[in-house]
């Protein structure tokens, strides 16, 4: 396919397998499919030649495909780039010619057909137990060969990326692998290794079913962790392997927790909650025969993830002589030979060949010592100390066998699951909620004083977990997802809420569900492919499709012919077209332009804007054009009656809103005194009035009914919680509003954690 009969090539860190559809940098696998790969491949098959957007077309985007080429054209160079760690500005690898097409600009390594691509090279500190430069025997999926450091594909990628890509939704909602990228703060001194990029982060696990505690298999291959499903019997320990999209199951409790591999990757220690107390189990980790269970499994099962369920996996519990664990964290040790855990306030040593236990802590009086981790070499032991009279949490490390205990960190808020050494043993990564929820740090053990943050600020992250080969580091993210509800109004609905879109959104932006005129569709937000974009489906919400892709859109209006939605997305005020096309942009400045709505005779978008210094709301004309100032007096979220003689309009963005009138035809700008929704977007212009919902009678939220020919609000019904979005069709008789669903934990895995 490059024109010399290769189907592997090689360019900077990256080598393509064109054959396989396999992208890798520095030897590690990276995720591009569809058409950004079948991009790449095409410049790659021509290298240093223009390769038009015509042909890319004809090739990717058939023409009885339904979509707007140019966007979807646009969407896949970018997710290309973000996977090359290209740029447009300044291109090493992917030139754009305006207007025209893109050229690969890199210098192009052709491989051997016959040559297999090389395995991964990391660094391992030698530990007991395990000889170097000898393989060991864990089964054949699990290669735990000691590798030597190649320092040719060993250099980091040191450019620093503003965010990480993040990608998280329901098996359901999943469609695509998205990038979200996530900013680390370096610290320490330039060079130093706190300061190096993480590069890379997905889902390991989807929020579907709550998980967390993950440890990493010594390859750094595989994950056990904890797992609450919500079928019956999907509970216990699981395994998954980082780039696999299958779990074996190895128990079936609720009460499991806490797993901890063994160092030849054969077992699972776990600790199961019973009696007020712990107990210590030992597993098969049973991932040997996992590849025949897939094979068979597919021929069965269509489902995005496969469960396997594993028969042959018997438990074993160990006798901790006496000693109760208090915590469930655990560690084994890397010579193999013992399990440090919490007991009667201090931690213990099991050993696995006599059962016996040594004390290794003496905790003060009303302190806790838990959650041990064994360092790289086996010769020191992390624990966090926990004081019950007002003392701050501390970070403790002792001698492996025993003795004075010295502290790394004091810690002003709550560690949240056991620190963990970094891959070399420089540093310790910890969960703590200093910051409000709980995020991740990681301090210098040489300047323990001066711990950085490498985890979102904005998003709960706890039980860290560092590999020891492969550059990966795992941890537990927390989630609250946006559904959207949707509600009969009618005289013979049960005004009961019912789901209509499931799990929209991972964060508090969205969905902002809107019904199209007819009464066929619903237009809704949602960051289900990677980046918030607006989805069309069925009323019912199904058969949904994405509509846009520019990586940021908000508040999606129909126009008055259900044929074309109009919306905002960075600072712009955009409309695109069902039937395809390009999108239109109407509004573009420096100014805030957001909340789009059609006038009712479909000529006009109001949005509002902060041009003129506060928000006002103005109008601009449908085809293009000069915008119009409407309000004087303040003014956002602007909707026009269906009589199109007056446009409403929340007074400001903040909560409680005040909504007010004016003449479409200009005039005095009046407020409506008995309507006061919770939020500028959680109310609706209907057909006699406006339905509302506004926080009322305790923490309930009320939805209410302002009739324009009586001047009167009526009460409808009453909901849990008031919601940002509210919509509703054009007789009333139907409303669609975002409420959060559960909470839900997974595990998150970042690639390149140096």
């Amino acid at each position: 396919m490059t024109g010399n009969g290769s189907d592997r090539v090689r360019f900077g860190p990256f080598e393509v397998d064109l054959h396989t559809h396999e992208l890798w940098k520095y030897g590690t696998r990276l995720k591009l499919l569809g058409q950004p790969f079948e991009i790449l491949a095409m410049l790659l098959s021509r290298p240093g030649e223009l390769v038009t957007r015509e042909e890319l077309r004809s090739r990717l985007w058939p023409g009885d495909t339904f979509v707007d080429f140019n966007h979807g054209l646009n969407a896949a160079v970018n997710k290309l780039r973000e996977a090359l760690s290209d740029s447009a500005e300044n291109p090493r690898y992917i030139e754009t010619l305006p207007r025209r097409g893109y050229r690969f600009v890199a210098t192009i390594q052709p491989l051997s057909a016959t040559a297999t691509r090389p395995a991964p090279t990391f660094p391992v500190e030698p530990s007991a137990g395990i000889p170097q430069n000898s393989p060991t025997s864990a089964g054949p999926s699990l290669n735990l060969e000691t590798e030597a450091e190649s320092p040719s594909s060993q250099v980091p990628d040191t450019r620093r990326w503003p965010r990480f890509l993040v990608r998280a939704g329901m098996v359901l909602a999943l469609l695509s692998a998205g990038a979200i990228l996530l900013r680390i703060v370096s610290g320490g001194g330039q060079g130093s290794e706190l300061s190096r990029p993480v590069e890379r982060l997905r889902p390991l696990t989807m929020p579907a079913d709550s998980s967390g505690a993950p440890a990493f298999s010594p390859d750094g291959n595989y994950v056990a962790f904890e797992r609450r499903g919500t079928r019956p019997g999907d509970a216990g320990i699981f395994v998954k392997g980082t780039e696999s999209d299958q779990m074996t199951q190895l128990t079936s409790n609720d009460d499991d927790c806490c797993p901890v591999w063994s160092p030849e990757g054969r077992s699972i220690a776990f600790s199961r909650f019973a009696d007020k107390g712990f107990a210590i189990y030992v597993v098969s980790a049973d991932v040997g025969g996992e590849q025949k269970r897939e094979a068979e499994r597919k021929l069965s099962m269509k489902a995005a993830t496969y469960v396997l369920s594993s028969a042959s996996a018997a438990e074993r519990k160990l006798d901790t002589s006496g000693v109760t664990p208090q915590h469930g964290e655990l560690d084994w040790s890397p010579d193999g030979k013992s399990i440090a855990f919490s007991g009667d306030a201090a931690i213990f040593l099991l050993s696995l060949a006599n059962s016996t236990v040594h004390r290794l802590t003496e905790p003060p009086p009303l302190s806790q010592d838990w959650g041990p981790t064994f360092s790289p070499d086996g010769q020191r032991l992390l624990f966090v100390r926990e004081h019950q009279v007002g003392l701050p949490d501390e970070i403790l490390v002792t001698p492996a066998t025993g003795g004075e205990a010295s502290r790394i960190l004091s810690e002003p808020g709550k560690i949240a699951g056991p620190p963990q050494w970094s891959f070399e043993g420089r540093s310790v990564i910890f969960a703590s909620n200093r910051n409000g929820h709980p995020g991740l740090w990681r301090v210098s053990v040489d300047t323990p004083d001066a711990p950085v943050p490498i985890s979102d600020p904005a998003t709960p992250a706890w039980s860290p977990a560092v590999s020891r080969r492969g550059y990966r580091m795992a941890y537990t993210r927390q989630t609250r997802s946006l559904s959207i509800w949707q509600m009969d109004l009618s005289p013979s609905g049960d005004k009961q809420p019912r789901v209509l879109v499931f799990s929209t959104s991972q964060t508090d932006q969205g969905p902002g569900p809107q019904y199209s005129p007819d009464g066929k569709k619903l237009a809704y937000m949602s960051d289900r492919s990677g980046t918030m974009e607006i989805w069309v489906s069925n009323l019912d919400g199904g058969n949904p499709f994405q509509l846009t892709a520019v990586g940021g859109a908000g508040t999606p209006r129909w126009s008055p012919d259900s044929q074309v939605v109009a919306f905002d997305t960075h600072k712009a005020i955009v409309t695109i077209n069902l039937r395809g096309g390009a999108p239109q942009t109407l509004v573009r400045d420096s100014s805030e332009n957001v909340c789009p709505s059609w006038s009712r005779n479909g000529k006009w978008i109001y949005f509002a804007s902060s041009r003129s210094g506060a928000f006002q709301v103005w109008k601009v004309p449908a085809e293009g054009g000069s915008p119009v100032q409407v309000t004087r007096q303040g003014g956002h979220a602007a909707l026009e009656s269906l009589d199109g003689k007056y446009v409403y309009y929340a007074k400001t963005p903040s909560p409680d809103p005040e909504i007010w009138q004016v003449p479409v035809e200009g005039g005095p700008e009046t407020p409506l005194a008995l309507v006061r929704p919770g939020t500028w977007a959680s109310w609706q212009v209907v057909d006699g009035g406006i339905v509302f919902v506004g926080p009322s009678l305790g923490h309930k939220a009320v939805l209410s009914f302002y009739d324009f020919a009586k001047h009167h609000t009526t009460t409808i019904a009453v909901l849990d919680l008031v919601p940002f979005w509210l919509g509703a069709t054009r007789d009333g008789r139907t409303v669609a509003f975002d409420q959060p669903g559960r909470e839900q934990a997974q595990i998150m895995l970042v690639e390149n954690f140096r």
